[in-house]
């Protein structure tokens, strides 16, 4: 069944045409998402199609009796009400239908109504009939939904009594979202559902969602949640829309095939056309073939030209280098305390960096993740502990907040006066990378969208070409190209990363290292965000194993003693004396390898060269190197699960 058709959309604004012909369908059971550029018009589609904005051109369609739920940007909170109260208003007619239950009761409970057999009959059924409305509407369960939603969204129990205007922006969007969920529509309308929220409540989101019975549509940039939750996808490009089946990565498969298709389809016609003009020049004054040549011309006149794919859609040029190389050693911090005034973020920290790697730090919002990038930048001032950089070591910040930006600045100015050494035809070079052409240059810094001054903060970064990217969430306002451009940059990159993010995507693609923050402090895995997820599941596999073979867990009265391994007292000085081995067996694994290609390299040349010599020199190397990697990565296997030990049972301690 169609639930909701929006057909043949325009929509301009003075002379922009920002839809030209949009069309999308949502039927029963789908999840549809809409991706496309920044600007392209994709949240002024989701406005028309839920009829918040009109279409200049083109018609919207619900099915009758559909329930569409859109989720809006603000909160239109009655003054006074709370966290609780805000969500569960959207069950207002229940929670009447219970009122009246209740008085229904009190009713029947009146001598005068049990007594009088006529009266008390009829006030039983109409008693019954009500009940089996209230049932069948989910009325016993509303406030398990209202719960289960808010405590997803992170608004713990004891925040169901704050009224709703002492909350920030973010939290106000997150209850927006918690209210549209707890009342479950047929059809929920999502625009960058992600926004807001930590790793954690969006992967809770997105098993909420793949459990909804209703259809969903949204707007997001998230690909790792597209894929888990999309199974439509519609691309908006140059105000049309193309509609392809699966998620996003079978997307990107699509389309990479569907261009290659189009562009042998329009290379054909145009050797066609070629064919037909030449046979047409050729013969159009000769007597004898004329008529045949005027039908070619008729024929060519008719003909439906094939509109040229566009394969060269802009996008930045990104590529990050180093001037110099930094030393192995890049980060050590130690017994770290950040916070603020009346404030302390958890901690203490333990931390070390070295040479190449990317580490992804995550961790709920509120525990601290941007003050410590803050700190480690000289930004802000710790309370205690020590931050120390190694050797050669240049810093490149890029601040989520993009506070280093200057509003009153033109584009131009923002970067020259940034690197007055380098010539104007440099910067404007740099700039036009990002995408910032001609008279683009000139645009006050204030006027940029989020994605703009993205692109113009990522500018000044390639420009330091420091040997250390800190980076507070990169991908924020960037659409799904300029991401994967970014990604694409960065893993190309030869120095060390230190980032934050929620896009998981992006943390898969990256990271060699995954640090959790939480109250306790920093936690690290290796390997990127799958690799985490798994282990995380495994411990929690673990530890509910452990569980279930408690006493306590198959009734017995007596509680078990605690293992032998969490009553061990761990050392925080043995644990960093671990990571520090684990991480310089990884630095010196890394060499090893290094050389062992650049031996490959070498061996082929010396046999070009008939070299008997130095081939069996560097045969002699390489040999040793294999025994030292041996060596090495079984020290790496023991350091590492000793230190995985220790860290589970302090963690447990």
């Amino acid at each position: 069944m169609i639930l909701l058709q929006a057909s043949h959309i325009a929509k301009h604004y003075d002379i922009h045409d920002v839809l030209i012909d949009a069309s999308l369908t949502v039927q029963t059971g789908d999840r549809v998402a809409l991706v496309g550029p920044n600007g392209a018009g994709k949240s002024t589609l989701l406005r028309i199609a839920v009829q918040e904005e009109l279409p200049d051109a083109g018609e919207v369609s619900v099915a009758k009796g559909t329930s569409v739920g859109y989720v809006s940007q603000f909160v239109d909170a009655k003054p006074g009400a709370t966290v609780f109260g805000y969500v569960a208003e959207t069950f207002t007619d229940l929670y009447d239908m219970e009122r009246k239950l209740r008085e229904m009761e009190q009713a029947m409970a009146d001598p005068a109504v049990f007594g009088d057999e006529r009266k008390f009959q009829e006030l039983s059924t109409a008693y019954d009939r009500l009940r089996n409305q209230f049932e069948a509407a989910g009325g016993y369960a509303v406030e398990a939904r209202v719960r289960r939603v808010l405590d997803g969204l992170r608004f713990p129990s004891d925040m169901h009594q704050r009224r709703v205007e002492s909350l920030s922006g973010g939290q106000k969007t997150r209850l927006s979202l918690a209210r549209l969920l707890a009342w479950q529509p047929d059809l929920l309308v999502l625009d960058e559902p992600t926004n807001y929220l930590d790793t954690e409540t969006i992967s809770w989101l997105e098993s909420y969602l793949e459990g909804y019975e209703g259809a969903l549509l949204l707007v997001s940039h998230d690909r790792y949640f597209l894929d888990k939750v999309a199974t439509v996808i519609y691309e908006l490009e140059d105000g049309k829309t193309t509609r392809y089946v699966g998620n996003y990565s079978e997307y990107i498969e699509q389309k990479a095939a569907r261009l290659e298709a189009d562009m042998k389809r329009y290379e054909a016609q145009q050797k066609e056309i070629a064919r037909m003009e030449t046979f047409i020049q050729k013969n159009i004054v000769r007597a004898t073939t004329t008529k045949r040549a005027q039908s070619r011309r008729k024929m060519l006149e008719r003909m439906e030209r094939i509109e040229k794919p566009n394969v060269n859609t802009p996008q930045m040029a990104l590529r990050f280098s180093c001037a110099r190389e930094s030393g192995k050693d890049v980060l050590t911090v130690e017994d770290l305390v950040i916070g603020y005034p009346g404030k302390t973020l958890p901690g203490p920290l333990q931390l070390r960096v070295a040479k190449g790697q990317r580490i992804a730090i995550l961790g709920p919002n509120g525990t601290g993740k941007s003050t410590f990038l803050k700190a480690i930048v000289g930004k802000v001032k710790p309370l205690a502990g020590s931050i120390r950089w190694g050797t050669h070591v240049t810093i490149g910040y890029y601040d989520q907040e993009q506070a280093d930006l200057h509003p009153n600045k033109t584009v131009l100015s923002e970067v020259w006066d940034e690197y007055p050494t380098l010539d104007m035809t440099t910067v404007r070079t740099a700039l036009g990378r990002f995408l910032f052409r001609g008279t683009d240059v000139d645009k006050p810094v204030a006027s940029l969208s989020g994605g703009e001054r993205s692109r113009l903060a990522l500018c000044k970064l390639m420009l330091k070409q420091a040997n250390v990217l800190v980076m507070d969430e990169p991908t924020n306002h960037l659409d799904l190209v300029s991401k994967e451009v970014l990604e694409d940059a960065l893993q190309d990159y030869e120095g060390t990363l230190l980032f934050v993010s929620h896009d998981r995507y992006f943390i898969d693609t990256l990271a060699t290292h995954v640090v959790t923050m939480d109250e306790r402090g920093f936690h690290v895995y290796i390997g990127n965000y799958s690799e985490y997820v798994a282990k995380i599941e495994e411990e929690k596999k673990w530890a509910d194993e452990v569980v279930s073979q408690t006493p306590a867990a198959k009734g017995e009265r007596k509680p078990p003693a605690p293992p032998a391994d969490a009553r061990r007292h761990v050392r925080s000085a043995d644990i960093r004396k671990l990571r520090e081995r684990v991480a310089g067996l990884e630095a010196r694994i890394a060499e090893v390898e290094s050389r062992q290609q650049a031996i490959a390299t070498e061996l082929t040349e010396a046999a070009i060269a008939q070299n008997v010599e130095q081939t069996i020199a560097l045969n002699d190397e390489m040999q040793r190197l294999e025994q030292e990697m041996e060596t090495l990565i079984a020290d790496w296997e023991e350091a590492a699960a000793k230190l995985e030990e220790l860290e589970s049972i302090q963690s447990q301690n």
